[in-house]
């Protein structure tokens, strides 16, 4: 971790310094760790830092320097002005890894065993739904997906099947934008001795803090917002409960191997400290377009929680900054529509992802969401005519601009 002891009282400053350490040869920037594995200088050594007496790398798998930086980094912000039961700063560790997908294996695979299960809501990842359907299963690990919105639904799901180990959500989830009550929700599952964990991907730390309301573990793929860029894949891994993730949590990491590429977690430091700036970018241009797509005769519904006329807007505006850069939004002529819209786009971005720099534009039931059966998709909101947008940064006028031109 860093040796710099200065404790920063804003978030930009946060994100650029947390994390550093003074590098040995002085280089400002961390350098990229191209190596696979290191070195000792002694059998001695070799033998204490396999042993755990000392503190050093070892293999690339387990840990890099490069890798390392980003991980504090992100931990630095999902617990920045949080306390814990004793008043002390809240501490978290985590592991950096080569997607979100594998920081979501590794959380899963280290938290729960043969005959747990998962407790979810409507509207998850597309990938997220097809390890909870493809994946557990075959391990002896099932799930329940219900509306986590309705407490009373959370709450008669815990009751009736004890065997329910977590509370998996995704708040704003993805691509319907739903958002549950973190806290409530958490407060909870602690009343029944529930493990929670929150994918934290479409927020990030700057407008939502999962730790602040009691979850246990926060996922994210990088490669998303805080990368910002569109440069590199990569997931983090976090949880509250330090020893676990030392022990058990650690083992599963290293074991599965989805450790995150040096260089690509280089490209994430240099996206992170520009966090701040650039979600706030996103966040004002989201709320003109939210406003004009609401507004025009060819869309039946926009989903964004920074509108009064969304169902979750006074949940969302509980436990986020801002209502944030991602939107979706259903055409009136369904699936043809949204055809005709995204072949029509001159500006903005025709792909799946999300946060970069540019707006992108996707049709989660022919992208993201393909292998989610249909029955499925649309029981959760994911219609054949719905359309996902993450804001960019251009002009907003030129955003505008575009969208105009496409649905006309």
């Amino acid at each position: 971790m860093a040796d710099n002891q200065f404790s920063p009282t804003g978030f930009s400053s946060l994100a650029i310094h947390a994390g550093h350490a003074q590098d040995p040869r002085y280089a400002h920037l961390v350098p990229v760790y191209a190596s696979s594995t290191f070195v000792y200088d002694n059998a001695e050594q070799g033998m204490q830092r396999f042993s755990g007496q000392e503190d050093g790398y070892i293999y690339s798998r387990w840990s890099n320097p490069t890798s390392d930086e980003a991980m504090w980094k992100i931990a630095a912000m999902e617990t920045f002005g949080l306390q814990d039961a004793s008043g002390n700063p809240l501490q978290a560790t985590g592991f950096l890894q080569a997607s979100g997908m594998a920081a979501i294996s590794s959380m899963f695979l280290s938290a729960l065993k043969k005959g747990d299960k998962v407790l979810s809501h409507y509207s998850l990842y597309g990938g997220s739904q097809e390890f909870l359907d493809k994946i557990l299963p075959d391990l002896g690990i099932d799930y329940i997906i219900d509306d986590l919105r309705d407490l009373n639904k959370a709450e008669a799901a815990l009751k009736k099947d004890p065997a329910i180990k977590m509370v998996y959500i995704e708040t704003p989830a993805n691509p319907t934008l739903q958002c549950v009550d973190i806290e409530a929700l958490t407060t909870l599952a602690k009343k029944y001795g529930k493990l929670v964990a929150c994918d934290n991907t479409f927020a990030t730390p700057y407008l939502q803090q999962p730790f602040r309301y009691g979850v246990d573990f926060i996922i994210h793929s990088t490669t998303k917002f805080l990368n910002g860029h569109g440069t590199a894949i990569g997931g983090i891994f976090l949880g509250r409960d330090v020893e676990f993730m030392h022990t058990q949590a650690r083992k599963t990491f290293r074991l599965l191997g989805g450790n995150s590429s040096p260089f690509d977690a280089f490209l994430l430091i240099n996206g992170l400290k520009t966090l701040e700036i650039r979600m706030d970018r996103h966040c004002h241009n989201a709320m003109e377009v939210a406003g004009y797509l609401e507004a025009h005769p060819a869309i039946a519904r926009v989903n964004y929680t920074g509108l009064p006329t969304h169902p979750d807007h006074h949940v969302a505006t509980k436990q986020m900054r801002h209502p944030g850069a991602m939107m979706s939004f259903e055409l009136k002529g369904g699936l043809q529509a949204g055809v005709n819209m995204m072949n029509k786009l001159k500006m903005c971005t025709r792909t799946v992802s999300l946060g970069t720099c540019d707006t992108l534009l996707c049709h989660p039931a022919s992208m993201t969401h393909y292998s989610v059966p249909r029955e499925k998709r649309e029981q959760y909101g994911i219609t054949d005519g719905l359309i996902r947008m993450s804001t960019g940064m251009e002009n907003v006028q030129d955003i505008l601009k575009d969208l105009e031109q496409a649905l006309s």
